[in-house]
């Protein structure tokens, strides 16, 4: 036995490279300083004091325009002189002002709401042409006041069932929130509240998502030309902002549902300097059937709920300084009860995330954004017969610090840099049990730590009109680190020889660059031509025997065996907007390509063993065409996405060695939205979807071996399931008081599967006589899930 330590990947060069690049950045904005002034500040709702995020400014007809950042924080540097600078966002009414621009100013936009929705319906929280005007590629910005309009699964408003009817994006089942992003799997996308990341997104086994929509301020997808501002995934970033809480008065918002309810209370601490929200949501599944659940019955005291409670105060310090706190607690429990056989067993699995967050304005050009957070994801499976007890546990564990800055050294530039630090626990699946006095405490913990650092920079660069760059790099690294042994084998798995690390040292270091580009060209003020280039690396891999994410599945590490993910992206586009950007258009082509990917070995079985010497590696590419087509204005809005995509993994140990389709790899994608608003009190919206059923594995042949059916299965993924569809319908009724009330309701019926198509979710062999005398029959079988499904929520607000 021996003690071994491996050197670190020397990480110089990038760093040369990065402060180079930043060097540059501040140089060519003091060059410019003497002539120039800043006009700088926050844009915000004037009802609630809510920062907005990514408003837009103006100074003067077809001058130099700027956004609001993350924080609703905006800078532009102009020459002196008078401008007349206009401050907008999609939903709220513009401000137009005269500004005096012989100093640096701080100057903050109250932008008011629509008075009502009849005059302008909103699809998307953003300017109404920035798929046109900006660089990025496959972005959308969601407003959460459209998703609640949508007719959903039993009435429960579902951010990322809405998410997966945008073009390119499909989902890994019937009810299933998981996210399958070009071709990508379900642990390629990084998903963040507040800065957060979180591991498990769904509740009820993945049918419902664990965002709560009354707490929510904003959603950002990015599928296409990722920022080098994120990173540690290869397909998408979903960026999910908590709302701050009203700072002007004391707010109630709340909802009925038929499987859950949701409470949200948000107001001033003290006004226009602290305030706060706290929202939760709870099913009460458990609660409305234990009445009829009699006492006698072996199965008294089962049951499953699960609840989400989001928490957020934050405190303006002075004008250039500002704190956030900010937390997730979400857990389901199924607890199983049967007394005849004197066995219970308790599941409880969840997310727990906290956020804290500093904002500190150094000049009018300087932005920056210090984050902490702290993140835990665990599952649990207690089960006790009689006197003997046993405990299954899993999860990881996350702290990390961060830094980003925003920069505005001119108009035509906005830059941005930072670095981030993140220490990781992964625990594996973990026994142990008792009987009687007894306790077996086996030594098969192996939880493994590991060490993730990143720093970037990236400028959005305007060069003219028609020309604009996004240009990024990033440099990130891992390491994992002890307490871990390494042991040698032979190649039937007996241990020869072990290497101990002790805490702290380095097992190994992975790292790398990850150049970001993004091109627009202008063809005119309504139409452009984009392209992108980008490479991700990913370090945490979630490992599953299932087409979508459940509590059950483990995130592993990069380690001595498993090789970090790297993907190439290559997207080109053409976009196009008509009459005064009512209506939005793009059509996107994209080709990715993915090396050290993940399966199992063929025949692989669950065990308690490091899960790692089971997998095998191999490589994926992903290439297709995505259609958007929406409007954006009038009484009738929506879209229409078409995907046409192909999906391939190629492993040398499955399939034997030939390349075959992923089990996410899906032909053609259809979604069609339409909210039509009928008058005042009525709103009506439908949805309706079509995909190319799921690929499979299947048995062929079925031979009878010493008594016992034996099956003989396809290639991977050789079959087709049938293809899926579903229409839904939603109407949501607001009645309009003829005298002013405090308490303001609405009613949504919906009706989820209104034909009650029988989707396929899997199908099973089903066995009948005997092969003795000839009766034997084998028949496959589907399983549907949800036939046609109506629900009714009341939603109030006070």
């Amino acid at each position: 036995m021996t003690q071994q330590k491996t050197p670190r990947v020397p990480k110089a060069g990038a760093f040369l490279i990065f402060t180079f690049l930043l060097g540059c950045l501040f140089i060519h904005g003091n060059l410019h300083a003497q002539s120039r002034y800043t006009l700088s500040g926050y844009v915000k709702d004037s009802l609630t004091g809510e920062t907005l995020i990514g408003a837009t400014l103006q100074a003067g007809t077809g001058g130099k325009g700027v956004n609001s950042n993350a924080y609703g924080f905006y800078s532009i540097t102009l020459e002196a002189g008078d401008y007349e600078v206009t401050c907008s966002f999609v939903g709220y009414e513009s401000r137009r002002y005269l500004i005096r621009l012989n100093s640096n100013q701080n100057f903050n936009f109250l932008l008011p709401p629509r008075a009502t929705a009849s005059q302008e319906v909103v699809v998307y929280a953003k300017r109404r042409d920035e798929n046109v005007k900006t660089a990025q590629m496959g972005r959308f910005d969601l407003s959460v006041a459209k998703v609640k309009a949508l007719p959903v699964l039993l009435g429960e408003v579902d951010l990322l069932k809405t998410l997966q009817l945008l073009p390119g994006i499909r989902n890994a089942g019937e009810g299933n929130t998981g996210l399958y992003v070009r071709g990508g799997g379900p642990d390629q996308n990084l998903i963040i509240l507040d800065d957060a990341v979180v591991y498990n997104t769904g509740h009820l086994f993945g049918f419902f998502s664990v965002f709560n929509s009354d707490a929510i301020k904003n959603v950002t997808l990015i599928k296409g030309g990722m920022p080098a501002q994120y990173g540690g995934r290869l397909s998408s970033v979903l960026d999910v902002a908590m709302k701050d809480g009203n700072s002007n008065k004391l707010q109630v918002d709340g909802g009925i549902g038929l499987i859950s309810s949701r409470l949200s209370i948000q107001g001033p601490v003290k006004k226009d300097k602290a305030s706060f929200i706290v929202s939760a949501r709870r099913t009460y599944i458990d609660v409305l059937a234990k009445p009829f659940v009699p006492k006698s019955s072996a199965f008294s005291g089962s049951g499953y709920y699960f609840y989400d409670l989001n928490t957020k105060i934050n405190y303006k310090i002075s004008d250039k300084d500002r704190l956030y706190l900010s937390g997730y607690f979400g857990k389901d429990v199924f607890d199983f009860r049967n007394s005849r056989r004197s066995f219970n067993a308790n599941i409880p699995w969840g997310n727990a995330t906290a956020t804290l967050r500093w904002n500190h304005v150094f000049n009018q050009r300087l932005f920056a954004n210090t984050t902490f957070v702290y993140n835990k994801y665990n599952f649990a499976f207690n089960a006790a017969q009689n006197n003997f007890n046993i405990k299954l546990a899993s999860g990881i564990r996350d702290l990390n610090a961060k830094i980003d800055f925003d920069y505005y050294p001119a108009p035509q530039h906005k830059v941005k840099f930072g670095g981030l630090y993140t220490y990781h626990k992964f625990t594996p699946n973990v026994l142990s049990g008792s009987q009687d006095s007894t306790v077996f405490r086996p030594n098969n913990a192996n939880n493994k730590y590991a060490r993730e650092a990143a720093v970037y920079i990236q400028d959005d660069w305007e060069l003219s009109d028609k020309l604009k760059l996004n240009l990024g790099l990033r440099y990130s690294a891992f390491t994992q680190v002890g307490p871990y042994t390494r042991y040698d084998e032979d190649a039937n798995g007996n241990k020869l020889d072990s290497v101990v690390y002790t805490r702290g040292k380095t097992v190994k270091t992975y790292g790398g660059l990850e150049p970001r580009f993004t091109l627009r060209y202008a063809l005119n003020d309504a139409t452009s031509l984009k392209a992108s280039v980008t490479r991700n690396l990913q370090y945490i891999h979630l490992v599953s025997n299932a087409g979508s994410t459940l509590p059950t599945d483990l995130w592993v590490p990069s380690t001595y065996y498993v090789q970090p993910q790297i993907a190439w992206q290559y997207a080109a586009g053409f976009f196009k907007n008509f009459k005064d950007n009512t209506y939005e258009t793009s059509l996107e082509l994209y080709y990715k390509d993915m090396r050290n990917q993940i399966e199992y070995k063929e025949g692989y079985t669950p065990s308690l063993t490091d899960p790692e010497k089971q997998f095998v590696f191999g490589k994926g590419w992903s290439y297709g065409a995505e259609l958007y087509v929406g409007k954006n204005k009038g009484r009738m809005t929506g879209w229409l996405g078409y995907t046409l995509s192909w999906t391939w993994r190629q492993f040398p140990q499955l399939n034997g060695g030939e390349k075959y389709f992923a089990k996410y790899d899906r032909r053609h994608d259809l979604s069609a939205v339409a909210t039509y608003e009928l008058n005042k009190k009525w709103k009506l919206s439908g949805v309706f979807v079509y995909g190319t059923g799921n690929a499979t594995t299947l048995p062929e042949r079925f031979y009878i071996i010493g008594g016992v059916l034996t099956q003989e299965y396809s290639r991977v993924n050789q079959y087709r399931l049938p293809a899926y569809h579903r229409l839904d319908f939603a109407a949501t009724y607001t009645p309009i008081p003829k005298r002013p009330r405090k308490i303001h309701g609405s009613w949504v019926f919906s009706v989820y599967n209104v034909y009650s198509r029988a989707n396929p979710y899997f199908i099973y062999f089903d066995q009948t006589g005997s092969p003795y005398d000839n009766t034997l029959k084998v028949e496959a079988r589907q399983v549907s899930l949800f036939p046609v499904i109506p629900a009714v929520t009341y939603n109030f607000k006070f």
